[in-house]
């Protein structure tokens, strides 16, 4: 099955994406794939047939049609994907009619959310601040995508989850990190971005691996 969740009215689109989620089986195999480290290869082996170590699973897709080669493959693919075993779930900001009408060509559920025309909202980037806190994978690597589609700047992004991670430090709250790992995060995220400039690699790759490489 495939499911497109799009629009730029943000709210809405995380809380109805949320509420999918948690009607997934529970523990199913779940893959989280950006633009950043799109493979055809790994994608063509998640339509193609069940993994050596799961029967079913959840293939989360973000911010894939920002970039014209990986959408023109995607929606190559749809019919492949809709005849799978497997979930495919795309997160996407505004799309154009014509991928919308791929979609459902494709016999994908469209769920869109858009704002009423002129209003742009702002990305409360506290949210990104919780997940952390929660120690919610899936939900941080999302906000991350949706902050980013929203032009946050990185050193906001950084800024809060620094603040969060101390002031979890200060308040000496343990529940789901433990001191050192809150110590070591906030040592990491201080460089992250000077690092990776230094390296030249870019920004925004180099922060999505480092989250969900965070816990």
């Amino acid at each position: 099955m495939i499911y497109l969740f799009t629009g730029d009215d943000f709210k809405k689109k995380i809380a109805n994406y949320e509420k999918f989620m948690k009607s997934l089986p529970e523990g199913m195999e779940t893959f989280f794939i950006s633009k950043n480290d799109f493979n055809k290869t790994q994608v063509e082996s998640l339509y193609s047939g069940a993994g050596l170590f799961f029967k079913k699973c959840a293939v989360i897709f973000s911010d894939l049609f920002e970039r014209e080669e990986i959408a023109d493959f995607i929606l190559e693919k749809l019919e492949w994907m809709y005849a799978s075993g497997n979930t495919f779930i795309f997160m996407e900001g505004k799309l154009s009619k014509p991928i919308l009408d791929a979609f459902r060509k494709g016999r994908a559920e469209l769920n869109i959310y858009e704002l009423p025309k002129g209003k742009k909202e702002k990305f409360n980037s506290f949210l990104l601040a919780n997940a952390f806190g929660d120690k919610n994978k899936l939900n941080l690597w999302i906000y991350f995508r949706q902050a980013m589609e929203s032009g946050v700047a990185m050193e906001e992004l950084v800024g809060i989850l620094f603040w969060k991670a101390k002031d979890m430090l200060l308040k000496k709250n343990f529940s789901k990190f433990s001191e050192a790992e809150l110590e070591d995060f906030t040592g990491r995220i201080s460089y992250l971005l000077p690092e990776a400039r230094k390296k030249g690699m870019d920004d925004e790759s180099a922060f999505e691996q480092f989250l969900l490489e965070a816990f």
